[in-house]
């Protein structure tokens, strides 16, 4: 083997297990979870599933990796965004929902709120995972940012947990509509237009009157 083809395979070799992440995120979301196989995870990401057990010991355990090599960093980012964001919790509360919108309801990541759904009382062990490092960290942030906007007057007084399930609950319905019955609406929407319109009542309706 040449110096040239060697380094050639070990960069192949350090890639794979990103890209059987990839794979499996991708068939996860066409597929869902009890339907995803390792084979086919393996043979869409161009290795033999011996080289998939190399890395993962199961589909559970790729499953986590998937959501701890790609939905967790997008919510560690929204956490470091919010800490570092000085002006109008209003403010700062829109832009952590229109950034959810782009970086999760616009992309393939939308397909796992769906899967979780439909496959958590099959899978509880998985269910709480993603509900621990996903839904619960994103919730707890948007309550942080209701919570300090009570505390400086911005916000009429309220319960900030009940209230940031409300400003969340229409993107959940969003996302999983678009994977599920959407195809067979005959009256299509404006999803964009859908989030700028809920934002707007809602904050206009939680505003503290001066």
């Amino acid at each position: 083997m040449t110096k040239k083809s060697c380094c050639k395979w070990r960069r192949r070799k350090e890639s794979r297990p990103t890209e059987i992440i990839d794979a499996a995120l991708d068939l996860f979301v066409a597929n869902g979870f009890s339907a995803t196989r390792l084979d086919d995870v393996a043979h869409k990401a161009g290795v033999c599933k011996g080289t998939v057990y190399l890395y993962f010991e199961s589909k559970e355990a790729l499953f986590r990796e998937v959501v701890k090599q790609i939905i967790i960093p997008e919510v560690e980012k929204a956490e470091q965004a919010a800490a570092k964001f000085v002006g109008p919790q209003r403010e700062l509360l829109k832009r952590l929902i229109v950034n959810w919108w782009e970086v999760v309801g616009k992309t393939r990541l939308a397909g796992i709120p769906k899967l979780m759904v439909s496959e958590a009382a099959n899978f509880p062990e998985l269910a709480e995972f993603y509900l621990d490092n996903v839904v619960c960290r994103a919730r707890n942030l948007v309550t942080r940012g209701i919570s300090d906007g009570i505390a400086n007057g911005e916000f009429k007084p309220c319960d900030p947990v009940a209230t940031s399930r409300l400003l969340l609950a229409p993107l959940v319905f969003a996302v999983i509509w678009d994977k599920s019955l959407a195809a067979y609406d005959k009256e299509s929407y404006d999803v964009d237009e859908y989030i700028r319109l809920h934002t707007t009542i809602f904050f206009d309706g939680l505003v503290a009157k001066k």
